[in-house]
């Protein structure tokens, strides 16, 4: 079967408009205007995802000590003790299959030792991302860490011998994210196996590692911005934009690949530790520059409206790239912008449906089936869950306190082995419950997650089956 492209080379077509003829020249610069214009909208594009993790850092961070499932001071570690509950609206499209253990690293003064426990059978990933979003290492049980294992993590810059004992991951940037992930089955699973297991994940100096170590307590600021992510980018003026890069991009050095566009970018003051002076262009050059984040950001999300795939089945698979886009920069953008700290397909993938077999929106006044023909039920050799969202992307309360239903349940198949999962507002009957995930009354929408998926999901041989309505 084809395998899924993803149009997001749609964002290189953003148009910055120009009030001024094409051979004039900016004040102050000996490039025509145009060529600012362009050279400023790629990198912005380029700077959005380090911008984006700084920022998130920086509120994760902004804590005196670790609160479970939500924030921790630099250099430590929160884990999840439970599910996100129901009504909570913190987080966008939750999820209701993992406990989370995350935190924020900084790796400039001296590397991190990261010890992990013997997980055995338990699956788990943890992956390690960088400034700008790039998942470079990922260890879990698919990468076959399951007897645990103590490891350091050091930055760029770091050329030190590596300890006795001790396996080097190297990082590209200073910044490092860590976003593991414990599948969980139940309630009961979670606390009395899955938590303990979280909390012997730590991370320590190498100073102090095998010595008394007592986490130092945050420092919280105060004057951060209360704008989401997002909203701060969307809210940020390009001059502003830009210098807060080009400090970022000192401690977060860009990689060799990206010397073509560095060396661009150079053009106009943008780079690490390079001043951007937004004054240094002519007026309708500055004007034009200003437009940027609004017409970039404006032509992100209509390319989420539109759908970057076109769907098979009623189901967008948009994975290409994911978690690793190279010098893809417009895909590195979206992906950001959109799904901050996304995974690596090998480890996950998120089919999602907006609209049922016949293309029409989802809603509870209706019966829907998803039928997979015997053997067809996702391939994967993680796990699988199907979660369901109202509008906004969030749980929707029912009489059943279920958000997610997948292969850890104990589904009722089919005398003939094929398997059948009901969506709807009412109870399709005791017999059928234990398939059944309940909609709410008005629109919803549907997330089908992939834990390292088989071959078949990664080359397009598997896609899900269509949700018809009964």
């Amino acid at each position: 079967m084809k395998k899924f492209l993803i149009a997001f080379s749609l964002l290189a077509t953003v148009l910055v408009s120009c009030n001024s003829n094409s051979t004039n020249t900016p004040s102050g610069n000996s490039l025509p205007a145009d060529s600012v214009k362009i050279i400023a909208k790629n990198a912005f594009i380029f700077g959005i995802p380090l911008f984006l993790i700084d920022v998130t850092k920086n509120k994760f961070t902004n804590v005196e000590v670790p609160v479970p499932g939500l924030a921790a001071p630099l250099n430590q570690l929160t884990i999840s003790t439970s599910f996100p509950p129901q009504d909570q609206t913190l987080i966008v499209r939750p999820n209701a299959d993992t406990y989370y253990t995350v935190g924020f690293l900084d790796l400039s003064k001296e590397p991190i030792v990261l010890t992990i426990p013997k997980t055995n059978d338990i699956y788990y990933l943890l992956p390690l991302l960088d400034a700008y979003g790039n998942v470079f290492s990922s260890p879990g049980k698919r990468t076959g860490v399951t007897q645990g294992g103590t490891f350091l993590l050091t930055g760029p810059n770091w050329k030190d011998s590596v300890p006795a004992g001790l396996k080097e991951i190297k990082s590209p940037t200073n910044t490092v994210w860590v976003i593991g992930r414990f599948q969980v089955n139940n309630d009961k699973q979670g606390s009395q196996l899955i938590v303990p297991l979280e909390k012997k994940v730590t991370v320590i100096p190498l100073s102090s590692f095998g010595k008394p170590y007592s986490a130092p307590n945050g420092r919280v600021d105060a004057s951060l911005s209360k704008l989401l992510p997002n909203e701060q980018l969307a809210n940020t003026p390009i001059d502003s934009f830009f210098n807060y890069i080009n400090q970022l991009l000192v401690t977060n050095p860009p990689t060799a690949a990206d010397a073509p566009a560095m060396a661009n970018f150079a053009k106009i003051g943008i780079g690490p530790g390079l001043k951007f002076d937004l004054n240094s262009f002519d007026t309708a050059t500055q004007a034009a520059l200003k437009e940027i984040p609004k017409l970039v950001l404006g032509r992100m999300t209509e390319i989420l409206k539109k759908g970057a795939v076109k769907p098979v089945n009623g189901w967008s698979v948009a994975f290409k790239g994911f978690g690793n886009p190279g010098t893809d920069y417009d895909l590195r953008a979206l992906v950001c912008f959109f799904g901050l700290g996304a995974n690596i397909p090998e480890d996950a993938i998120y089919p999602t449906s907006m609209v049922d077999s016949a293309g029409n929106p989802y809603n509870g006044a209706n019966k829907y089936v998803m039928h997979f023909e015997k053997g067809q039920t996702p391939p994967v050799d993680g796990f699988w869950s199907l979660t369901m969202y109202n509008e906004g992307g969030y749980f929707i309360k029912n009489p059943i306190n279920r958000y997610a239903i997948g292969d850890r349940n104990p589904l009722k198949f089919n005398a003939d082995g094929s398997l059948d999962l009901y969506f709807q507002n009412a109870s399709p009957g005791k017999d059928k419950e234990s398939n059944w995930l309940p909609a709410p009354a008005g629109n919803f929408n549907l997330c089908l997650r992939l834990y390292w998926p088989k071959k078949a999901v990664m080359e397009g041989a598997w896609t899900p089956p269509p949700v018809k309505k009964l």
